[in-house]
């Protein structure tokens, strides 16, 4: 009978521990970029590991206030949301860091020239997945929270422009980043 209640008691333990599966992975506190926008707050985690001279480039350019008052002012809806200075050129270049991220919707990415060492200020944000940046450009983080906020900024009112059959689409209204913060917060690692 002992016999028995242990053979039970055994198989319900494992049966218990069956359903509630793996222990989650232990939430670790992160630095996490904050763009407070007229049109809503995004937070995006950085991917610090594979991208970590990006990384610590828009952590400083944020820290000193360079995003504050810029303007979100390419949209082009099913591709991406960019701001930044307008050129590129407002500061000290970037060595690229291709890696492994692809560049889903909600992926940041450093913008460019013809030079894959050229990042430097202009950011984007893709708005849906864009496939054939993956390897072109450097993916230095990801939305964690604000989808929304990027789906309203991407369906604002724009005055269509390309130049040399590139999308730069104008918001009619204005995107602006108020203000540009580093937030430190205890959050789950990327699966």
């Amino acid at each position: 009978m002992k016999a028995l209640a242990l053979c039970l008691a055994l198989t319900f333990s494992l049966s218990a521990s069956a359903q509630t599966g793996p222990t989650p992975a232990a939430a670790a506190p992160e630095e996490i970029g904050v763009l407070k926008t007229n049109l809503g707050t995004m937070a995006f985690r950085f991917f610090e590991q594979d991208a970590p001279q990006t990384t610590a480039h828009i952590k400083k350019l944020i820290r000193d206030g360079f995003f504050d008052g810029k303007l979100f002012y390419r949209v082009v809806k099913g591709h991406v949301i960019q701001a930044g200075d307008g050129e590129g050129t407002a500061g000290p270049k970037v060595k690229a860091e291709f890696n492994s991220h692809p560049f889903v919707a909600v992926t940041g990415g450093l913008e460019r020239d013809a030079d894959p060492d050229s990042g430097s200020t202009e950011i984007f944000i893709c708005h849906v997945p864009r496939p054939h940046l993956d390897g072109k450009y450097t993916a230095f983080g990801q939305l964690i929270e604000g989808q929304d906020v990027l789906e309203k900024i991407a369906n604002v009112e724009v005055e269509e422009k390309y130049v040399d059959k590139v999308a730069f689409h104008k918001p009619k209204q204005p995107v602006v980043i108020e203000k540009a913060t580093i937030e430190t917060r205890t959050t789950r690692p990327v699966p």
